[in-house]
């Protein structure tokens, strides 16, 4: 087996600029979640595990809109989605609509390491999460006074963003990772593409693998993930298949998103057509952090 040099791409949500007194602190997580992956790949570890070390490290800070910090939707609720995706054999596993995890990512992965299921929804994926030792939390466990505050203000500047990782083992094996608490103000029970194989999220060791954020309603409709991906087939730079998948996105649906991805030969790439997208990469030895 040819051994590979690792890679790993992270993103913290396209949308919006962040406030400038958000910033820091939304960088300080996003370097956080890079060093907590990329020491499991340097380690030996697989993608998947980097992609979903990665997610709960933005799952657990209040910065980004996953987990803890998630949005709320018209009934001042907390409803997350996540998913989770192997290139190797296409092992996926997601979770949507879910009220009282901490951490959706890992009840993804759970269903995914299963087998039976892809997909488990509201109470369902919450009962299958219990049966299998993740312990419920409290609606105030999850939502932030900043949250709080902005349902109650109803205002929709300086969204926090959704989160998402992908990773390329030294085995050459890729995988991605997306979580989020939605679109504020959204219908309960509303599912986005982060929940979504193949909109949100997508992995193929063959091609690569990608992770979306944005106009999840569009990006399902495009399947955006799965499209930017294909676009890799031909040899193409991930940045440059990145922007062919957004340009399309935006013919098509006239939706905004973000993408990140990388290709089979560990090759990184980005692209976006919001005002701001949070992003965290490797640059030579350099790591590259974007607010």
């Amino acid at each position: 087996m040819t051994r590979r040099q690792p890679a790993l791409i992270l993103h913290g949500g396209a949308g919006a600029s962040v406030p400038a007194a958000q910033r820091p602190l939304r960088q300080q997580g996003l370097e956080r979640a890079f060093a907590a992956a990329w020491a499991i790949l340097q380690h030996g570890g697989t993608a998947l595990d980097a992609v979903v070390g990665a997610t709960v490290a933005m799952e657990n800070d209040p910065e980004f809109n996953a987990g803890v910090g998630s949005c709320l939707n018209q009934d001042g609720e907390v409803e997350m989605d996540a998913s989770l995706m192997e290139g190797t054999t296409y092992r996926a596993g997601a979770v949507g609509a879910v009220r009282h995890l901490r951490n959706p990512i890992l009840v993804a992965r759970a269903l995914m390491e299963e087998g039976r299921h892809v997909f488990l929804v509201g109470d369902g994926a919450e009962r299958f999460a219990r049966a299998r030792g993740f312990l419920p939390v409290s609606r105030e466990e999850l939502v932030t006074e900043r949250q709080l505050r902005r349902w109650h203000a109803t205002r929709t500047a300086g969204e926090p963003g959704t989160v998402g990782a992908v990773a390329l083992d030294r085995a050459g094996r890729v995988a991605a990772a997306t979580s989020t608490g939605g679109i504020f103000n959204k219908h309960p029970g509303r599912i986005g593409d982060s929940a979504v194989i193949g909109a949100g999220t997508y992995a193929d060791d063959t091609l690569g693998a990608g992770s979306a954020t944005g106009d999840g309603e569009a990006i399902i409709r495009a399947t955006l993930t799965r499209t930017a991906v294909d676009y890799l087939r031909d040899g193409r730079d991930p940045t440059r298949a990145a922007q062919a998948a957004l340009t399309l996105l935006h013919r098509r649906t006239h939706g905004e998103a973000g993408i990140v991805l990388l290709d089979a030969l560990g090759r990184v790439g980005y692209a976006y057509n919001t005002p701001a997208m949070s992003l965290a990469f490797l640059s030579g030895d350099t790591l590259v952090v974007q607010v």
